[in-house]
């Protein structure tokens, strides 16, 4: 299963979240020089492990198992899907 990250991310991108994550599977990292262009964070699901550390620690609620998205939020999931198409 992959998480999303969702609208309430658009704008704050706090990064409590990278900092947890095991794996390093959410990008852009403050470092990244793409991360002031970029509008919110993104889960890369081909590297996730499914651990759900990101969850509890985003301040804003954003990250959403898929199965879990609400409905208002789907097409966060080809907006996800194309970030790391790039």
């Amino acid at each position: 299963m992959a998480y999303i990250i969702a609208e309430p991310c658009i704008g704050t991108k706090d990064t409590a979240c990278v900092a947890v994550c095991p794996v390093d599977c959410i990008h852009p990292g403050k470092d990244a020089p793409e991360f002031e262009k970029a509008d919110q964070l993104y889960i890369d699901p081909d590297t996730c492990i499914d651990c759900n550390m990101c969850v509890d620690e985003c301040p804003v609620k954003a990250i959403f198992p898929e199965n879990e998205l609400p409905a208002e939020w789907q097409s966060y999931i080809q907006k996800n899907a194309d970030y790391f198409k790039k």
